[in-house]
């Protein structure tokens, strides 16, 4: 998807992008630029983000916030940033399309503000393109 590349491209510090399906971990799309990036660390990452989003824990509080409130289970969780030694990661639920999950991965020397931006501004983009 060219809309990867670009979001890459165009964020300083951009690393990675990929959209992931919430559902079973699988990655729809992906760029990187990175050469050590192979497709096993991808797929980490993309498991990586399901657990976070939709994993045992967040889905055993979610079913609770349910039962509490006498509904059906809805995840609340939208967006997660994660800071690791070297790299920022942007992670959205893709509006419209809540099984879908938009990862951007940049260098810390990125700014916050600009990488949530750049995020949020192709979502609706990227959203498009997912079934």
């Amino acid at each position: 998807m060219q809309k990867l590349e670009t979001l890459v491209t165009e964020v300083e510090g951009g690393l990675a992008a990929a959209v992931v399906d919430l559902n079973n971990g699988l990655i729809v799309d992906a760029y990187h630029n990175v050469p050590y990036f192979t497709q096993s660390y991808i797929d980490a990452v993309g498991v990586a983000a399901v657990d976070m989003f939709r994993g045992k824990t967040i889905t055993a509080v979610e079913t609770m916030m349910a039962a509490q409130r006498g509904g059906e289970i809805s995840y609340h969780v939208k967006e997660i940033q994660m800071t690791t030694d070297g790299t920022y990661h942007f992670m959205a639920v893709l509006p419209d399309k809540p099984d879908y999950l938009l990862i951007l991965v940049t260098r810390t020397t990125t700014s916050l503000g600009a990488g949530w931006m750049a995020t949020r501004n192709v979502m609706q983009e990227v959203a498009e393109f997912c079934p």
